[in-house]
């Protein structure tokens, strides 16, 4: 899904809400009042809802703005870290391994692959982006990070692309669930519409794949609980909740989980590494990509249906 992200209007949103006024968030941003109440109507119109009311008391918080604030405060926080991140990073560029990768492929990859740094290279700093599909985009074409591990999207002239592997969607459920027990055959989603499940938030990427693969079904089933995080819905399984489905490689080594094979339909995401096409990278880069790469491939060739010792 190819989204435009209006941030001047998300701007203009956050400084209304937060000053209570359309003319006070004006002076914060330097702008007239018609230009703020432009870039609001703006952002309403591309999301197709209505985020703030004027009152006679100033203004006040539609269903659509309350839920959509949080998100947009995190998001422009996150991008002044990022900022942040990058202007420290050219100030000492040069002695660092820098290199980017989605959160939900580092916790089946990423420590290992720092103990083989160490390694190699011990007295190297290594700098580790765990990003977003977008950020690491940036990141990679920036020169920021070297090269970057992330879910296969459409084409950017600037980057390289090279497909790792595909990587399937797995139900995680506690050990002694009663489809645990039964964990030689894979599930499919017929036998999940009882089970309550726990959706990861709709903003994440791959909540965005598993509806798309399911279509009509996805209403069929029971969506109990939502988390932000891939960690948060692990935890609620361990807690008996119930059961969530997320990328194979995100579900650590952990006693007490058990990840199965989903099928009927199966979902499924291609992992590739990405790099500039401009980009020659030096041995030390090129070692840590490789490595990289091949752990992904070894860990998902590990199998779907073992219970997580």
């Amino acid at each position: 899904m190819n989204t435009q992200i209006d941030f001047l209007g998300i701007q203009a949103f956050i400084a209304i809400v937060e000053h209570g006024s359309f003319q006070l968030a004006a002076t914060e941003l330097h702008l007239s009042q018609t230009a703020i109440s432009h870039r609001m109507r703006k952002l309403e119109e591309s999301l197709g809802v209505r985020l703030v009311a004027r009152t006679t008391r100033g203004v006040a918080l539609t269903d659509a703005g309350r839920a959509l604030l949080p998100r947009a405060r995190s998001a422009v926080h996150e991008l002044a870290l990022s900022c942040e991140t990058v202007r420290k990073h050219g100030q000492n560029a040069v002695d660092w391994l820098a290199f980017a990768c989605l959160p939900t492929v580092a916790a089946g990859i990423m420590t290992p692959l720092l103990q083989a740094c160490r390694t190699q290279w011990p007295d190297t700093p290594v700098r580790v982006f765990d990003s977003s599909i977008p950020e690491i985009t940036e990141l990679v074409e920036s020169r920021t990070a070297a090269f970057g591990i992330t879910v296969l999207q459409t084409g950017r002239a600037e980057l390289a692309v090279e497909r790792i592997a595909d990587e399937p969607f797995v139900l995680v459920c506690a050990a002694g669930h009663r489809l645990a027990r039964a964990a030689a055959k894979p599930v499919r989603w017929a036998d999940l519409q009882d089970e309550p499940l726990i959706r990861i938030s709709l903003p994440s990427g791959n909540s965005m794949t598993i509806d798309d693969a399911l279509g009509p079904l996805r209403d069929q089933l029971r969506w109990r609980y939502e988390a932000q995080h891939n960690g948060m819905a692990l935890d609620m399984v361990r807690g008996g909740l119930g059961l969530t489905v997320v990328p194979r490689l995100s579900v650590p080594a952990d006693a007490g989980l058990c990840a199965l094979a989903i099928e009927a339909p199966a979902v499924t995401r291609t992992l590739c590494v990405v790099t500039r096409r401009d980009a020659v990278l030096d041995a030390r880069d090129a070692w840590v990509r490789d490595r990289a790469v091949a752990l992904v491939r070894e860990r998902l060739a590990q199998g779907a249906n073992a219970a997580l010792a």
